[in-house]
């Protein structure tokens, strides 16, 4: 009997990842699964589902849907796994870079899809306008899976309240996957961001809020505002990015309040990105008058991403004046013990990029925007994390926080949709850096976007990307 037949005969409970596998004597009659040919088949690899790893063979089907197996599968394309993770595919929640991707939306999906991202979701920032976004986004091919929410810092630019109020709710009705706002960048009445709030709740959507303060003596009156919002008015309350806007200098406190909210029944989660300092616009509020107190910071501090340039006294007043110049401040100014580690220990923090790289020459992005996700797990295996407890971080929780809208998505099992992520936990890191944050991550060996190998050892293969809308549903 060839090898193949052999496992094909082997018990459920029989088997372990080759190279290990450890056999029983017990026999069974072949199911007659085991005998179809699959698509596409995933062998050897140590599969994240329902919370663990699991020694399990993956095949997917012609419909783009997954079957788990212990047994090895035929497929008329295998890829070998051995001594590497099979995730789920991982999903950016902050997917956010440049508002005008219209021409180089592919360069930005192309670093998401290279750091292992299948679903790339713009709920930091997102549009005025999603339904036209679609209209405009959806006949083109994509990399990966994508999708909106509501820029309230857009709508508020031209319209009073209560036509900000009628559009923020024709969008929901349209799918839009969240309402967004940056109280920090546009400063907005409480009673105002309240009725935002009150119709993500209506439409069962979660509101992500980049907070009030980011400085030492103000930024948890940020945390308790967000948290007041959820009280308030019931929304499920995502806190965009809290160790650069809300727990830069007191993170076990904001850490806290959001678990004793949490506690007394609120829904509100949190992010991170995996990098000790942040990167912004010059032209943006944090850099008005007193930044440098804020901060602790000078000029020559400051970073022009993408360059090996130092900002000086002349050449930041050129910046301020001439919009779309982003800095970095010095690594070490949100310390990782004090800031990231911390929020990552919590069951409601998960990763964020809160980046996008939208040129291939010169990218005047932070390089979270092409090794995010790649730097969060060999950073969390630095720290002692484990996958098991990493993996829902990159995975099942940001999709949770749009539900029905990623279906299916976000975790392995038997009939999801197969968007999968295969790393090695040896080698996974993120190259991006300053100066050079165009670069693919290390480690990502394929992603498969529904259904289809998009990914593989360096070269991007397809573009399978589907956008991600909700139904539009009324609570």
């Amino acid at each position: 009997m060839n090898r193949r037949k052999a496992l094909s005969h082997l018990s459920l409970s029989s088997v372990a990842l080759l190279g290990g596998w450890g056999f029983t004597k017990t026999w069974v009659k072949a199911s007659p699964v085991q005998e179809q040919v699959f698509p596409l088949v995933i062998q050897k690899g140590s599969v994240f589902t329902e919370g663990k790893l699991e020694p399990l063979n993956i095949g997917v089907t012609d419909a783009g849907l997954l079957h788990l197996s212990p047994l090895e599968l035929q497929g008329t394309q295998v890829i070998d796994a051995s001594h590497h993770i099979v995730s789920p595919g991982f999903v950016d929640i902050l997917a956010d870079g440049p508002k005008n991707l219209t021409n180089d939306y592919h360069v930005f999906e192309r670093f998401k899809l290279t750091d292992g991202v299948t679903t790339t979701l713009q709920l930091h920032g997102g549009r005025e306008n999603p339904e036209e976004y679609h209209r405009f986004f959806d006949p083109k091919p994509h990399y990966t899976n994508y999708g909106v929410g509501i820029y309230v810092m857009g709508i508020r630019l031209a319209a009073d309240l209560p036509h900000r109020l009628k559009h923020v709710e024709k969008m929901l009705a349209e799918g839009a996957l969240s309402v967004s706002h940056s109280l920090e960048y546009q400063p907005t009445p409480y009673e105002e961001v309240k009725a935002y709030a009150q119709l993500a709740r209506r439409y069962e959507r979660p509101m992500f809020l980049h907070l009030r303060y980011s400085d030492k003596e103000h930024e948890l009156e940020g945390v308790k505002e967000a948290i007041r919002l959820a009280r308030e008015t019931g929304v499920r309350m995502h806190i965009d990015h809290l160790h650069s806007t809300g727990g830069t200098f007191h993170m076990a406190e904001a850490l806290d309040l959001i678990h004793e909210s949490r506690q007394s029944g609120l829904d509100i989660t949190t992010c991170v990105y995996p990098y000790s300092y942040w990167a912004t616009y010059l032209h943006s509020k944090r850099f008005d008058e007193g930044w440098k107190e804020r901060y602790n910071l000078d000029y020559s501090d400051l970073r022009l991403v993408g360059t090996q340039e130092r900002i000086s006294k002349k050449t930041f007043q050129y910046y301020r004046q001439h919009p779309g110049y982003l800095v970095a401040v010095p690594e070490g100014a949100m310390p990782f013990e004090t800031t990231i580690d911390l929020a990552l220990q919590t069951d409601f923090c998960m990763i964020g990029s809160d980046g996008g790289i939208a040129s291939l020459e010169a990218a005047n992005s932070h390089p979270r925007g092409a090794g995010c996700f790649a730097t969060a797990l060999q950073h969390a295996q630095a720290i002692g994390i484990p996958l098991e407890k990493m993996l829902p971080k990159l995975t099942s929780m940001p999709a949770d926080l749009i539900r029905r809208a990623v279906q299916n998505r976000g975790e392995i099992k038997e009939g999801a949709i197969a968007d999968l992520t295969i790393f090695n936990p040896k080698t996974v890191q993120g190259l991006a850096t300053v100066e050079n944050p165009n670069t693919d991550s290390a480690g990502i060996k394929a992603v498969i976007l529904n259904g289809k190998l998009a990914y593989q050892e360096g070269k991007i293969l397809a573009e399978q990307g589907l956008p991600i809308r909700n139904s539009g549903r009324r609570a």
